[in-house]
Protein backbone atom coordinates (compact mmCIF):
# COMPACT_ATOMS: atom_id res chain seq x y z
CA UNK A 1 0.00 0.00 0.00
CA UNK A 2 1.26 3.49 -0.89
CA UNK A 3 2.41 5.56 2.05
CA UNK A 4 -0.19 8.23 2.92
CA UNK A 5 0.53 11.91 2.48
CA UNK A 6 -0.81 12.58 5.99
CA UNK A 7 -1.25 10.12 8.84
CA UNK A 8 -2.19 10.66 12.48
CA UNK A 9 -2.76 8.03 15.14
CA UNK A 10 -4.44 8.79 18.48
CA UNK A 11 -3.38 12.42 18.13
CA UNK A 12 -4.00 14.49 21.26
CA UNK A 13 -3.51 18.19 21.94
CA UNK A 14 -4.42 19.80 25.24
CA UNK A 15 -4.28 23.45 26.27
CA UNK A 16 -4.22 23.34 30.05
CA UNK A 17 -7.59 21.88 31.03
CA UNK A 18 -8.98 22.28 27.52
CA UNK A 19 -8.61 19.61 24.88
CA UNK A 20 -8.19 20.57 21.22
CA UNK A 21 -7.75 17.03 19.91
CA UNK A 22 -8.90 13.89 21.66
CA UNK A 23 -7.36 10.96 19.79
CA UNK A 24 -7.59 11.94 16.12
CA UNK A 25 -7.00 9.13 13.60
CA UNK A 26 -6.59 10.52 10.11
CA UNK A 27 -5.32 9.21 6.77
CA UNK A 28 -5.01 11.30 3.62
CA UNK A 29 -3.92 9.33 0.57
CA UNK A 30 -1.31 10.63 -1.84
CA UNK A 31 -2.86 12.42 -4.81
CA UNK A 32 -6.33 12.98 -3.35
CA UNK A 33 -8.22 16.12 -2.38
CA UNK A 34 -9.42 15.70 1.19
CA UNK A 35 -11.99 18.04 2.70
CA UNK A 36 -11.58 18.46 6.45
CA UNK A 37 -14.89 19.68 7.83
CA UNK A 38 -16.38 20.49 11.19
CA UNK A 39 -17.97 23.33 13.15
CA UNK A 40 -15.90 26.02 14.82
CA UNK A 41 -13.88 24.62 17.72
CA UNK A 42 -13.91 21.05 16.38
CA UNK A 43 -10.12 20.87 16.06
CA UNK A 44 -9.51 21.67 12.38
CA UNK A 45 -6.99 24.48 12.81
CA UNK A 46 -5.27 22.68 15.69
CA UNK A 47 -4.72 19.68 13.41
CA UNK A 48 -3.31 21.83 10.63
CA UNK A 49 -0.90 23.62 12.98
CA UNK A 50 0.40 20.29 14.23
CA UNK A 51 0.89 19.05 10.65
CA UNK A 52 3.01 22.14 9.96
CA UNK A 53 4.90 21.90 13.28
CA UNK A 54 3.59 25.31 14.34
CA UNK A 55 2.51 23.63 17.57
CA UNK A 56 3.48 20.27 19.06
CA UNK A 57 1.05 17.47 19.96
CA UNK A 58 0.53 16.37 23.56
CA UNK A 59 0.36 12.72 22.50
CA UNK A 60 -0.03 10.38 19.56
CA UNK A 61 1.81 10.06 16.27
CA UNK A 62 1.81 12.18 13.11
CA UNK A 63 3.63 11.94 9.78
CA UNK A 64 3.52 14.28 6.79
CA UNK A 65 4.92 12.99 3.48
CA UNK A 66 6.37 10.10 5.45
CA UNK A 67 8.23 12.30 7.94
CA UNK A 68 7.46 13.52 11.45
CA UNK A 69 6.88 17.31 11.15
CA UNK A 70 9.35 18.09 13.93
CA UNK A 71 12.12 16.07 12.24
CA UNK A 72 11.34 17.23 8.70
CA UNK A 73 12.69 20.75 9.10
CA UNK A 74 13.25 23.03 6.11
CA UNK A 75 13.42 20.12 3.63
CA UNK A 76 9.85 19.11 4.50
CA UNK A 77 8.56 22.69 4.45
CA UNK A 78 9.74 23.10 0.85
CA UNK A 79 7.52 20.20 -0.17
CA UNK A 80 4.41 21.84 1.32
CA UNK A 81 2.26 24.80 0.31
CA UNK A 82 0.29 26.38 3.15
CA UNK A 83 -2.45 28.99 3.15
CA UNK A 84 -4.28 30.26 6.22
CA UNK A 85 -7.74 31.82 6.10
CA UNK A 86 -6.27 35.24 6.90
CA UNK A 87 -2.93 35.67 5.14
CA UNK A 88 -0.88 38.12 7.22
CA UNK A 89 2.66 39.23 6.31
CA UNK A 90 4.93 42.29 6.53
CA UNK A 91 3.09 45.01 4.61
CA UNK A 92 6.10 47.09 3.57
CA UNK A 93 7.00 44.89 0.60
CA UNK A 94 5.25 44.78 -2.75
CA UNK A 95 3.50 41.55 -3.68
CA UNK A 96 6.24 40.86 -6.23
CA UNK A 97 9.02 41.36 -3.66
CA UNK A 98 7.33 39.13 -1.09
CA UNK A 99 6.62 36.34 -3.56
CA UNK A 100 10.18 36.52 -4.88
CA UNK A 101 11.54 36.21 -1.36
CA UNK A 102 9.31 33.23 -0.56
CA UNK A 103 10.20 31.63 -3.91
CA UNK A 104 13.90 31.77 -3.01
CA UNK A 105 13.20 30.14 0.36
CA UNK A 106 11.55 27.26 -1.49
CA UNK A 107 14.45 26.65 -3.82
CA UNK A 108 13.42 29.00 -6.60
CA UNK A 109 10.25 29.46 -8.67
CA UNK A 110 10.21 30.67 -12.30
CA UNK A 111 9.05 34.31 -12.49
CA UNK A 112 6.68 33.33 -15.30
CA UNK A 113 4.88 30.94 -12.95
CA UNK A 114 4.27 33.69 -10.38
CA UNK A 115 3.08 36.15 -13.03
CA UNK A 116 0.73 33.56 -14.54
CA UNK A 117 -0.95 32.85 -11.20
CA UNK A 118 -1.19 36.57 -10.40
CA UNK A 119 -2.81 37.22 -13.77
CA UNK A 120 -5.38 34.47 -13.25
CA UNK A 121 -6.36 35.98 -9.91
CA UNK A 122 -6.26 39.60 -11.02
CA UNK A 123 -3.46 40.46 -8.59
CA UNK A 124 -1.35 43.60 -9.09
CA UNK A 125 2.16 42.48 -8.15
CA UNK A 126 3.46 46.05 -7.99
CA UNK A 127 1.30 47.15 -5.05
CA UNK A 128 2.53 47.11 -1.47
CA UNK A 129 0.93 44.51 0.77
CA UNK A 130 -0.22 47.11 3.32
CA UNK A 131 -2.28 48.83 0.63
CA UNK A 132 -4.18 45.69 -0.37
CA UNK A 133 -7.68 44.75 0.70
CA UNK A 134 -8.26 41.48 2.57
CA UNK A 135 -9.34 39.81 -0.66
CA UNK A 136 -6.21 40.93 -2.50
CA UNK A 137 -3.97 39.85 0.38
CA UNK A 138 -5.62 36.45 0.14
CA UNK A 139 -4.75 36.35 -3.56
CA UNK A 140 -1.09 36.79 -2.59
CA UNK A 141 -1.56 33.88 -0.17
CA UNK A 142 -3.03 31.67 -2.90
CA UNK A 143 -0.11 32.45 -5.23
CA UNK A 144 2.55 31.68 -2.60
CA UNK A 145 0.86 28.38 -1.70
CA UNK A 146 0.57 27.10 -5.29
CA UNK A 147 3.54 28.71 -7.06
CA UNK A 148 6.18 26.06 -6.28
CA UNK A 149 3.85 23.16 -7.19
CA UNK A 150 4.31 21.41 -3.82
CA UNK A 151 3.66 17.74 -3.21
CA UNK A 152 1.18 18.68 -0.49
CA UNK A 153 -1.12 21.70 -0.23
CA UNK A 154 -2.52 22.45 3.24
CA UNK A 155 -5.30 25.01 2.93
CA UNK A 156 -7.14 26.40 5.97
CA UNK A 157 -10.30 28.29 4.87
CA UNK A 158 -8.42 29.26 1.67
CA UNK A 159 -11.04 31.41 -0.10
CA UNK A 160 -11.80 33.69 2.84
CA UNK A 161 -12.25 37.18 1.39
CA UNK A 162 -12.33 36.09 -2.27
CA UNK A 163 -15.31 36.99 -4.44
CA UNK A 164 -17.36 34.20 -6.10
CA UNK A 165 -15.56 34.53 -9.45
CA UNK A 166 -12.15 34.07 -7.82
CA UNK A 167 -13.46 31.20 -5.71
CA UNK A 168 -14.15 29.41 -8.99
CA UNK A 169 -10.61 30.16 -10.16
CA UNK A 170 -9.36 28.66 -6.90
CA UNK A 171 -11.45 25.53 -7.58
CA UNK A 172 -9.73 25.28 -10.98
CA UNK A 173 -6.30 25.52 -9.33
CA UNK A 174 -7.17 22.70 -6.92
CA UNK A 175 -8.38 20.50 -9.75
CA UNK A 176 -5.18 21.16 -11.69
CA UNK A 177 -3.11 20.28 -8.63
CA UNK A 178 -4.93 16.96 -8.27
CA UNK A 179 -4.47 16.22 -11.99
CA UNK A 180 -0.74 16.81 -11.52
CA UNK A 181 -0.61 14.24 -8.69
CA UNK A 182 -0.43 16.72 -5.81
CA UNK A 183 -2.26 16.08 -2.55
CA UNK A 184 -4.64 18.72 -1.18
CA UNK A 185 -5.79 18.84 2.46
CA UNK A 186 -8.43 21.54 2.75
CA UNK A 187 -10.47 22.90 5.61
CA UNK A 188 -13.43 24.89 4.32
CA UNK A 189 -16.86 26.25 5.18
CA UNK A 190 -17.85 26.72 1.53
CA UNK A 191 -19.96 23.68 0.68
CA UNK A 192 -19.83 24.24 -3.09
CA UNK A 193 -16.04 24.47 -2.94
CA UNK A 194 -15.83 21.10 -1.20
CA UNK A 195 -18.33 19.43 -3.51
CA UNK A 196 -16.47 20.59 -6.62
CA UNK A 197 -12.99 19.56 -5.51
CA UNK A 198 -12.85 16.90 -2.79
CA UNK A 199 -12.60 13.15 -3.31
CA UNK A 200 -13.30 12.36 0.34
CA UNK A 201 -14.51 14.35 3.32
CA UNK A 202 -13.55 13.83 6.95
CA UNK A 203 -15.95 15.21 9.57
CA UNK A 204 -14.39 16.14 12.90
CA UNK A 205 -16.21 16.83 16.13
CA UNK A 206 -14.78 17.64 19.56
CA UNK A 207 -11.29 16.67 18.44
CA UNK A 208 -12.22 13.26 16.97
CA UNK A 209 -12.85 12.12 13.43
CA UNK A 210 -16.42 10.84 13.50
CA UNK A 211 -16.87 9.95 9.83
CA UNK A 212 -15.13 9.75 6.47
CA UNK A 213 -17.39 9.95 3.42
CA UNK A 214 -17.15 10.20 -0.33
CA UNK A 215 -18.52 13.59 -1.39
CA UNK A 216 -21.39 11.88 -3.23
CA UNK A 217 -22.47 10.17 0.00
CA UNK A 218 -22.33 13.43 1.92
CA UNK A 219 -24.59 15.11 -0.62
CA UNK A 220 -27.11 12.30 -0.37
CA UNK A 221 -27.39 12.92 3.38
CA UNK A 222 -27.91 16.67 2.92
CA UNK A 223 -31.27 18.28 3.71
CA UNK A 224 -32.35 20.84 1.11
CA UNK A 225 -35.03 23.50 1.06
CA UNK A 226 -37.00 23.14 -2.18
CA UNK A 227 -39.37 25.58 -3.85
CA UNK A 228 -41.36 24.62 -6.98
CA UNK A 229 -43.66 26.94 -8.94
CA UNK A 230 -46.40 25.16 -10.93
CA UNK A 231 -48.60 26.51 -13.68
CA UNK A 232 -51.73 25.01 -12.11
CA UNK A 233 -52.77 24.26 -8.50
CA UNK A 234 -51.39 21.09 -6.90
CA UNK A 235 -52.43 18.91 -3.96
CA UNK A 236 -49.93 19.25 -1.07
CA UNK A 237 -50.92 15.82 0.23
CA UNK A 238 -49.46 14.17 -2.89
CA UNK A 239 -46.03 15.58 -2.07
CA UNK A 240 -46.21 15.20 1.72
CA UNK A 241 -46.49 11.42 1.26
CA UNK A 242 -43.24 11.18 -0.70
CA UNK A 243 -40.14 9.59 0.91
CA UNK A 244 -37.71 12.14 2.33
CA UNK A 245 -40.17 15.03 1.96
CA UNK A 246 -41.66 16.95 4.91
CA UNK A 247 -42.70 20.46 6.00
CA UNK A 248 -44.82 20.79 2.85
CA UNK A 249 -46.71 24.04 2.25
CA UNK A 250 -48.48 25.33 -0.87
CA UNK A 251 -49.05 29.06 -1.36
CA UNK A 252 -51.91 30.15 -3.63
CA UNK A 253 -52.15 26.54 -4.76
CA UNK A 254 -49.21 26.88 -7.12
CA UNK A 255 -46.03 27.46 -5.10
CA UNK A 256 -44.87 24.41 -3.19
CA UNK A 257 -42.19 24.63 -0.50
CA UNK A 258 -40.80 21.62 1.32
CA UNK A 259 -37.76 20.12 2.96
CA UNK A 260 -36.03 17.25 1.15
CA UNK A 261 -33.71 14.76 2.84
CA UNK A 262 -31.62 12.53 0.61
CA UNK A 263 -32.36 11.71 -3.02
CA UNK A 264 -34.67 13.91 -5.08
CA UNK A 265 -35.92 11.17 -7.44
CA UNK A 266 -39.45 10.74 -5.99
CA UNK A 267 -40.02 14.48 -5.69
CA UNK A 268 -38.86 15.20 -9.24
CA UNK A 269 -41.05 12.43 -10.68
CA UNK A 270 -44.11 13.70 -8.78
CA UNK A 271 -43.46 17.26 -9.94
CA UNK A 272 -43.10 16.03 -13.54
CA UNK A 273 -46.78 15.09 -13.47
CA UNK A 274 -47.54 18.82 -13.57
CA UNK A 275 -46.32 21.79 -15.58
CA UNK A 276 -43.33 23.19 -13.68
CA UNK A 277 -42.61 26.90 -14.13
CA UNK A 278 -39.46 26.99 -12.00
CA UNK A 279 -37.60 24.97 -9.36
CA UNK A 280 -35.15 26.10 -6.70
CA UNK A 281 -33.22 23.76 -4.37
CA UNK A 282 -31.02 25.46 -1.78
CA UNK A 283 -27.94 23.60 -0.61
CA UNK A 284 -27.54 23.56 3.17
CA UNK A 285 -24.67 25.46 4.72
CA UNK A 286 -22.08 23.30 6.45
CA UNK A 287 -23.24 24.13 9.97
CA UNK A 288 -26.72 22.82 9.09
CA UNK A 289 -25.25 19.73 7.45
CA UNK A 290 -23.11 19.04 10.53
CA UNK A 291 -26.11 19.41 12.82
CA UNK A 292 -28.16 17.01 10.70
CA UNK A 293 -25.32 14.52 10.49
CA UNK A 294 -24.55 14.63 14.21
CA UNK A 295 -28.23 14.36 15.12
CA UNK A 296 -28.60 11.30 12.90
CA UNK A 297 -25.59 9.58 14.44
CA UNK A 298 -26.80 10.37 17.94
CA UNK A 299 -30.21 8.90 17.14
CA UNK A 300 -28.56 5.76 15.77
CA UNK A 301 -26.46 5.45 18.93
CA UNK A 302 -29.48 5.80 21.24
CA UNK A 303 -31.47 3.28 19.19
CA UNK A 304 -28.63 0.78 19.42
Amino acid sequence: MTEPAISTEALVKTYGRNRGLAGLDLRVDTGEVYGFLGPNGAGKSTTIRILLDLIRPTGGRVTVLGVEPRAGGVALRRRIGYLAGDFVVDGRQTARELLGYLANLRGGVPRRRIEELADRLGLDLGRRIKGLSKGNRQKVGVVQAFMHEPELLVLDEPTSGLDPFLQQEFVALVREARAAGQTVFMSSHVMGEVQQTADRVGIVREGRLIAVERVEQLRERAVRQVEIHFEDPVDPGTFAALPGVDEVTVDAGRTLRCRLAGRADALVKAAAGHTVVSLLAEEPDLEELFFTYYAGREADRVAA
